[in-house]
């Protein structure tokens, strides 16, 4: 018999592979439960050590006659560092591998899961975030007092030891506990600084966007004659008629880097304003200033947090290298380019002055840009994979 036109034969569907899809599931699980161990043991390990390197601050503390904020600051942290691990690690016990939230995906928890494919990215962040906890934690895990100087004749120029694990200095100060203490001091100059700039460029950026016209063009053109001059130039110019101080250096240094937030926020902001909900929210009544507060500005945050961290590690190295020039902190204060220049003129015979802080400097700048490389694939949806 002739089949017939109008029947459609229609192909056998395929049977679902089963024993692949399983055998997919198994290797999945067993790498993101090696994955979770790997990760526990990590931080269980860094949480361990610092409580065994603290243990003898800690145990010396009721006998001290006069005790700084520091240490209790310091004591707080390390009990924080501790329940946030206990915490993480039962969260991370409880959640089945692989298991999806069950609420719906906002484009926050989409660019989280993206940030955490990145493993260099990943990378950058842990070691930031140890950066930090070590800068609160370190009168208690400093060996020496890094100011302390001692036995000029005995003690000065010795090379790195179990003693002094980094060497001493031409005044005999222990270079490992000025590395720490000058973490202290690089990492807060950077973090403020970089909050002062953002700030200033986002609200700069914000006005200038959503109102246009002679708002727009005053605060551009002011953006611009900063932009035209070289910013070290401009720092050393500022400072050099000052006193050099901590406090200076945050100021200028924030007051000095914000152009470029500005512009961009400038530039998103030019789009934001013609969106629907910005014309909702005009028609409702809101004033302007509820309306850049908060719905256009919250909006900018993605390239504003992306730019806050590529310009924390920019604002390092610029630190650095006034205090490098004599022109940033002052001795007898450890700060990383300070140290840098006490040990230029001893690099062949005393290498390990210079060296150490230089290696910090450049692991601490490294991380915050692969960082803010990480956090921009991330969060930027043309450039996620």
């Amino acid at each position: 018999m002739r089949a017939s036109p109008n029947v459609e034969s229609t192909p056998p569907e395929p049977m679902p592979d089963t024993a692949g899809s399983m055998a997919g599931n198994t290797v999945a699980g067993s790498g993101g439960t090696l994955t979770r161990v790997i990760g526990l043991a990590l931080a269980w390990g860094l949480a361990g050590s610092l409580v065994f390197l603290s243990l003898s601050r800690i145990q010396a503390i009721p006998g001290m006659r006069r005790v700084s904020v520091d240490y209790y600051l310091a004591v707080a942290t390390l009990v924080a560092v501790v329940v946030g691990t206990a915490w993480w690690t039962v969260r991370t016990l409880r959640r089945p591998v692989g298991q999806r939230p069950r609420h719906g995906d906002s484009q926050w928890s989409i660019a989280g899961r993206h940030f955490k494919k990145n493993r260099l990215a990943m990378a950058g962040l842990a070691v930031m975030i140890l950066l930090y906890v070590i800068t609160l934690i370190t009168p208690l895990i400093a060996p020496f007092d890094p100011a302390e100087q001692g036995n000029i004749i005995l003690s000065r120029y010795l090379p790195p030891s179990g003693e002094h694990l980094m060497g001493t200095d031409k005044f005999g100060r222990d270079i490992f506990s000025r590395v720490l203490y000058g973490a202290r001091i690089s990492l807060t100059i950077g973090f403020i600084a970089v909050a002062i700039s953002i700030t200033l460029g986002t609200l700069i950026g914000a006005f200038a966007g959503y109102f246009g016209g002679i708002v727009d063009g005053i605060l551009m053109r002011f953006t611009d004659m900063m932009l035209s001059f070289p910013r070290l130039v401009l720092l050393i110019v500022v400072i050099a008629l000052f006193e050099p101080n901590i406090y200076l250096v945050v100021i200028v240094l924030g007051l000095t880097g914000w152009m470029g937030t500005a512009r961009l926020v400038r530039g998103e902001v030019l789009s934001l304003r013609e969106r629907e909900f910005v014309q909702a929210a005009r028609a409702l009544g809101m004033g302007d200033w509820r309306i850049i507060f908060r719905h256009v500005i919250p909006n900018t945050m993605a390239p504003v947090i992306v730019s806050a961290t590529l310009g924390i590690g920019q604002t390092i190295l610029t630190e650095a290298s006034l205090s490098f020039l004599g022109l940033g902190v002052q001795p007898p204060t450890p700060s990383w380019g300070n140290m840098v220049s006490d040990g230029r003129d001893a690099l062949i015979n005393a290498w390990w002055i210079a060296t150490f802080p230089g290696i910090a400097i450049v692991i601490t700048v490294v991380a915050f840009n692969l960082l803010g490389d990480g956090l921009r694939d991330a969060l930027d949806p043309r450039l996620r994979t």
